[in-house]
């Protein structure tokens, strides 16, 4: 089974393990690389496995081969990235009622 559908391109993002916000910091990376890969007519896809792949040993001899410690980095996810096959579909009508100002 191919995790990455096939894409030409996939994208790691890592964090040092020490932050304490990693998550959330790495998931807003991502989110902003979604959107740019949009705004370049990219399709783009967040794939939700990177702390498992990189904890793997197949996954730590990745990062041990691009320079990257494993015992100090934390795998967030990843994200791949190619041209879609195909018309991109309109946005879906959001929902009402979802938003609040207060």
């Amino acid at each position: 089974m191919d995790a990455f559908y096939g894409a030409p391109v996939v994208l790691a993002v890592l964090s040092p393990k020490e932050i304490g916000t990693a998550v959330y910091d790495g998931s807003s990376i991502i989110t902003n690389m979604l959107n740019e890969a949009s705004s370049l007519g990219l399709g783009s896809c967040w794939i939700h496995r990177g702390k498992e792949q990189f904890e793997t040993e197949e996954g730590r001899k990745i990062l041990e081969k691009a320079g990257i410690d494993p015992d100090k980095y934390v795998g967030i996810d990843n994200v791949i990235i190619g041209y879609p096959d195909g018309p991109v579909p309109a946005a879906a009508p959001r929902k009402d009622g979802r938003v609040f100002s207060i």
